[in-house]
This record gives C-alpha cells, structure tokens and sequence, in this order.
C-alpha cells in the first residue's frame, strides 16, 4: 500500500473547502444585499405612523415572505427595524436615528463639500465660493480659484447681504416668509446702479430661483462681477448654506449663465445629498 502524497492529497481536500468558503460568503453577501433593499424601502415607503406588512415587503422586493421575514430578524434585533406587535406591520427603528446622528457629528461642511467644489472650479474655470447663513447675513466659509486667472477680492470670513449677492438669494429663496420681510425691513441699499432694491421685485426674483434652482447675482453686489449659485440642503432639507461660481463679467457673459446655472445647481445637490438631504 502506497503512502500518500502530501501536496497532493492536501490539495484535493483543501479545493472543495475553498469552494464551499467561497459559496458561503456568497451567501451572506446576498443575504446583506437583500436585507439592505429591505431596509432602503421601508425608509423610503413606510408613511408616518404607518408601517409596511409582510406581504407588501415580499411583493415589492420580488422575495417570498419566509425570506422577508429571516432576513428582517438582525435587523429587528439591531433596532433598525420595528415591528408593531399589533399588527405586524415594519417602520424604521431608533437604531437608525443612532447611526443618523453619528453620521451627522461626524459632517463638516468644507470637507464634505471640497472635491465637488474644487471639481465645479475645474469645469467653470472660475472662482467657487462655499458660504454658510448666519442671520442676517451669508459668510463665505471656502474659496477655490485657478491661480491662473484674475483673483477675486472676496475673503474666507467675509459676510455678504442676503438681497443683492446670488449665494444670499440662493438661501432667502427657501427661508420662510418672515425672514424674507425681515430683510426688507432692514433695508435694500442699492450697492450697484443694478442691486434689487423694490421688495416686490425680489420676490418674484426669489419665486424664479424657487423655480429654475439657481440663483444670479447680475453686477448686483459690485460693478463688474458676475456670480451664479445654488443652494445647499441639509438632511431636513432645510437650506442654511450655498455654493456659487463667481467671475469678471468678461468672462461670464449673460449667455453663460444659462450653462452655469445647471452645473452649479447639479453640483449644490451632489453635496446635498453627502450631507443626508433627499432630494
């Protein structure tokens, strides 16, 4: 009787438990990914104070219901899910508001935002301003310029007016009425010989952005500057930030502003999105 061979043999025997490793972790990569897509619709489809049943989940998600229910389980257990004792219906868990906040503390705006604006100065070749709301005014919290091009005299910690600025009227545009009036009451100096200065006029200016999702700022805050910005929403879509691309009117032209405004809006809701909002 001949000995065995030991790279051989433990090669024959070690294929198969690779194989079966390898389906087993499949397995579960699955199951995560379908656990996951369980999650994500209840999130997105249980109304509030409502739930969703078994049977609506397994339609939905095109599983039988013996699965919806294995794969609810750890989720129940983790307190991402609840399950309404009464009537068996599914809702988000306070686990879910646990890591939300976790999430949140965690969130800077600047570096959340910097690829996105440093990418839009890129395809605007101009000058990309971040600013936060801090009643009454705007604060520019970033700047990102091509060192190439005329520099803008604009400065990190600088405060701008909500009512003649675009990244102003970009945030005034979803701020309830009282805040608008209350800009209004404090006055509408005219900056440039083209500043909104007639509160009836910067109401229907604020129902365009409201509109379009973007805001100009035509040689409304100095003589020679374009700028063109969109707001930023929070995970409460609650707007308190914006981003905009400014330059020399030489360079964005009237027409210009048409492309700006889309790409300035797309990339606003690129970080909206980052920081939790739904839209």
């Amino acid at each position: 009787m001949s000995a065995p061979v030991p790279g051989r043999d433990q090669g024959r025997t070690a294929e198969p438990e690779q194989g079966r490793a390898a389906g087993r972790e499949r397995n579960q990569s699955a199951s995560l990914r379908r656990a996951l897509a369980v999650l994500e619709y209840v999130r997105d489809h249980a109304g509030a104070g409502q739930g969703l049943s078994l049977s609506r989940l397994a339609e939905a998600l095109g599983l039988s219901k013996s699965t919806v229910l294995r794969l609810t389980v750890p989720l129940v257990e983790a307190r991402l899910l609840e399950r309404d004792r009464r009537t068996g219906a599914y809702r988000l868990g306070h686990g879910t508001l646990r890591l939300g906040q976790a999430y949140l503390s965690t969130l800077d705006l600047r570096s959340v935002a910097a690829e996105e604006t440093r990418e839009l100065m890129r395809e605007a070749g101009e000058t990309v301003h971040l600013v936060v709301y801090e009643p009454p005014y705007v604060v520019y919290i970033d700047k990102v310029e091509d060192e190439s091009k005329v520099r803008m005299a604009s400065r990190i910690g600088s405060r701008g007016r909500l009512y003649c600025t675009a990244v102003g009227k970009a945030i005034l545009a979803w701020q309830p009425e009282a805040v608008v009036a209350e800009t209004v009451a404090a006055g509408m100096p005219a900056l440039t010989r083209h500043t909104i200065t007639d509160p009836v006029r910067l109401r229907t200016e604020l129902a365009r952005i409201r509109q379009r999702g973007y805001a100009v700022d035509d040689r409304e805050n100095e003589p020679e500057v374009r700028c063109v910005a969109a707001p930023i929403f929070g995970h409460d879509d609650s707007v308190s930030s914006a981003l905009s691309v400014s330059g020399l009117t030489s360079r964005i032209t009237a027409a210009r502003v048409r492309d700006l405004g889309p790409l300035v809006a797309r990339t606003a809701l690129r970080i909206s999105r980052k920081l939790g909002s739904l839209r």
